[in-house]
């Protein structure tokens, strides 16, 4: 209760201060009247879903109501950054005044906040707030299909131009739009990739969530199959079980899921796709993150049966995976496939030149390829969405990687 109490205070303190930006554009008392209406239903409603009755319970009315939070909170939260920044200068200024004009009373030793720097707060807040509505209005379904060519020496000829497609963190019990995710399902088909390969996070927490679009995952199609490893959802550790057993039925269930979708799980194990007599190898581990999360993946079993000098694509989940333990192992792992991060579903990104999101500061990988030891990862910005109900910058990708042989090596 004191946590949320603070909470609140935090919340109205930031409320108090940038309504000033408001007062000082325009004195209508409808206007103010309106803006504390909208600020207090915004609060309610979080408290109300979070604290109130559905507590415990997180599904899309909690969702959206930290969306419409956030949307809100943001932007003041940078108009009191303005605000208080002009505020140094307002304050020694009126302290000098102060002591240099004499001792009397009154207000105006305090110069009048600027209406300019208000008006310039203001405009600034408008763009994540209606940025941050976008996001969950159409970002989260705002499916982008990233293109790249990967070139290794040691490619076996007969892959010389093998596509494969990526999808992870498909999160379905998150999803409130069939019709999107369908159109999304269509869009890895329309790719035509050799295999398609999901690495993990198929749900938030439960299998069920899956049941209602098991038809649609259903349609996914390529030539040489489809594989999947788990992700730390799967495994159902986030919410409370009856019992042991419910929890692992739960799991048995999602694999069941998966299989009648088509995908081959891979469990700490290993598969070749052959090829006009050669072949590569796909080794899937279970989910292994760094910190407090599973270390189910077992890199050693699952390459048991894998020689050190074959062609290798690694499903790992969690891209910590690959700093701490893929990149320096001796059977060097030509391309791993991860996901985990979802690019924190809020960044900016100019394809090509520009990317950068918060989570950078807890993942050193956390989107797109990397090169490190001659091994590449490729970590995918997710396909579905966690907690926050939108994309913001980051959108949901489905990656498509073509293997190209390097010709020019000696």
């Amino acid at each position: 209760m004191l946590r949320w109490i603070i909470f609140l205070l935090i919340l109205i303190a930031v409320d108090v201060y940038a309504f000033q930006a408001f007062r000082t554009i325009s004195k209508n008392v409808w206007l103010s009247v309106l803006y504390w209406g909208i600020a207090l239903l915004v609060i309610g409603n979080f408290v109300y879903q979070y604290y109130g009755i559905n507590r415990g319970d997180f599904g899309n009315p909690q969702a959206y109501a930290f969306a419409f939070l956030i949307a809100f909170l943001v932007p003041k939260m940078i108009i009191l950054g303005l605000m208080f920044a002009e505020d140094i200068f307002r304050v020694p200024q009126a302290l000098f005044r102060y002591f240099t004009e004499g001792s009397n009373t009154g207000v105006k030793y305090m110069p009048s906040r600027r209406t300019f720097i208000s008006k310039i707060a203001l405009g600034i807040a408008a763009i994540p707030f209606g940025a941050i509505l976008y996001g969950v209005y159409k970002g989260k379904y705002n499916f982008k299909v990233l293109n790249y060519t990967l070139t290794f020496k040691d490619l076996p000829d007969a892959f010389d131009g093998y596509k494969l497609t990526q999808i992870s963190d498909v999160h379905s019990g998150s999803f409130d739009n069939m019709d999107k995710v369908s159109y999304a399902i269509d869009l890895i088909n329309e790719q035509k990739s050799d295999v398609i390969l999901f690495t993990g996070d198929m749900v938030n927490n439960e299998a069920k969530e899956m049941e209602p679009y098991l038809d649609i995952f259903k349609k996914l199609k390529a030539k040489d199959g489809l594989y999947s490893v788990l992700g730390n959802h799967d495994y159902g550790d986030y919410i409370r079980w009856e019992s042991t057993e419910a929890k692992q039925k739960n799991l048995e269930n999602l694999k069941q899921i998966q299989k009648k979708i088509g995908f081959d799980v891979l469990l700490n194990e290993s598969r070749y796709i052959e090829k006009n007599g050669e072949k590569i190898a796909l080794i899937g581990v279970e989910n292994w993150g760094a910190g407090g999360f599973k270390k189910a993946g077992d890199l050693k079993k699952a390459s048991r049966n894998i020689d050190a000098k074959d062609f290798k694509i690694l499903l790992s989940h969690d891209p910590s995976h690959w700093e701490k333990q893929v990149i320096n192992d001796d059977y060097h792992y030509h391309l791993t496939l991860s996901g985990h991060t979802h690019g924190m579903q809020f960044g900016i990104e100019i394809p090509g030149w520009f990317k950068w999101s918060p989570v950078k500061w807890r993942y050193k990988y956390w989107a797109g390829i990397y090169q490190e030891l001659g091994q590449y990862i490729n970590v995918n910005r997710g396909f579905g969405y966690l907690g926050f109900p939108g994309r913001v910058g980051i959108w949901p990708e489905i990656t498509v990687i073509e293997l190209k042989k390097d010709t020019h090596s000696v």
